[in-house]
């Protein structure tokens, strides 16, 4: 297992006019930095990788409201004391409610249905109204109706959308008398709740995403920075669907690194797995570009992650980046890290995933980024 020391690096910050992005470099300083921790807990044994669910389809089902009671009070003193029959209470709400608890789907099921109220009862009792029936989704979920519009953002913590309205209540007898009706014998029935379909898609699930071609060691990567298991082969797209991994600071500061599916030439025309899952890499504070240097020419393929970035639409090309170059323990891979520095406008740290090189100074300048650009707007296309 590695252990990532403390040593302290400045992120120098320049802004690419040129280009509209926004690199990180790196240059020693003696600034205090936090440090990122050695995981406590031992990778898992489990043989099978844990996928998460980005994208769900649910139904949605308001409570029933609780039906009205028709009833009459009888007395010792007055068989006849007039309707007291309460109301029913109202059925339950369904609500998603935005939580740094959860980071995926996994836990929602594909019908969602609230409780219903309980009904009315004698002697003017009312029945009890239902508790909400809430779900919480990961921070930057958008909620799409069966039309496919956007009617919720779930971009900060605790923010809350009503997915379906429960019923309200029926009226008991005692609610329809009236100076010339002093003895109804009616009620209403409580009615359903809404019952809508909806769409949830997960637009920010990490803090940083990691941008590359097919084995370029992006899994690798995340296999030795978190926890993470994503599947590592020698050969391209190994990685089907996104993975996730955590790391952590002594400051008591988590981030979250995502590993998504390699992007080729042309993949906005849908080549390869296609872009879209950059859906994921919108709203990430920073995108972390791996370039594989053993490869020749890794310059050009910088240049055409760019343009597929700039073919997927909105800001995503000027988010923040870093641009590391992975595999120098391969022996070709010295000569293309030093042409690739001298090409790239953005400064590159050379790193070696597998052999655990550079990786301190890595996470390092990673929380710098996160720290300089977490407070920027995100727009989503």
């Amino acid at each position: 297992m590695l252990l990532f020391t403390g040593n302290s690096f400045l992120a120098r910050f320049s802004l690419d006019i040129s280009r509209n992005v926004k690199p990180i470099g790196l240059i020693a300083n003696y600034c205090q930095v936090a440090s990122a921790l050695r995981p406590k807990k031992a990778k898992s044994t489990r043989k099978e990788a844990q996928f998460f669910s980005d994208a769900k389809k649910i139904r949605a089902i308001g409570g029933k409201g609780g039906d009205g009671c028709v009833s009459f009070l009888q007395l010792w003193c007055n068989e006849r004391a007039g309707p007291d029959g309460g109301d029913g209470g109202n059925g339950g709400h369904v609500v998603f409610q935005a939580s740094n608890d959860v980071r995926n789907f996994n836990h929602v099921g594909s019908v969602l249905k609230a409780e219903e109220g309980e009904p009315g009862s004698s002697k003017d009792c009312h029945g009890k109204n239902a508790k909400h029936s809430v779900i919480k989704v990961p921070i930057g979920t958008v909620i799409r109706n069966a039309q496919g519009l956007i009617v919720g953002d779930l971009g900060q913590a605790d923010l809350m959308f009503v997915a379906a309205r429960g019923g309200a209540g029926g009226k008991g007898n005692r609610f329809f008398t009236t100076d010339k009706e002093t003895s109804p014998k009616v009620s209403e029935y409580g009615p359903m709740g809404e019952n809508l379909s909806y769409t949830l898609e997960l637009r920010s699930m990490a803090d940083v995403g990691l941008i590359g071609y097919p084995n370029a060691g992006k899994s690798t990567l995340l296999n030795a920075l978190t926890r993470a298991k994503p599947k590592v082969a020698p050969y391209a797209f190994t990685t089907l669907r996104p993975h996730l991994g955590t790391v952590q600071y002594d400051d008591h500061v988590q981030l979250t690194i995502a590993d998504l599916p390699g992007l080729v030439p042309d993949a906005h025309r849908n080549k390869g797995l296609g872009i879209q899952f950059l859906k994921h890499a919108e709203r990430c504070t920073l995108l972390l570009f791996v370039l594989d240097a053993s490869a020749p020419e890794p310059w050009t393929h910088y240049e055409q992650l760019m343009h597929e970035l700039r073919q997927f639409g909105g800001r995503l090309a000027s988010r923040p980046q870093l641009v590391v170059a992975n595999k120098l323990d391969v022996e070709e891979s010295q000569s293309n890290f030093e042409e690739l520095q001298r090409r790239l406008q953005n400064p590159v740290l050379g790193i070696s995933a597998k052999m655990g090189h550079n990786l301190g100074q890595l996470l390092n300048s990673i929380r710098r980024g996160y720290d300089r650009y977490k407070g920027q707007p995100k727009e989503s296309s």
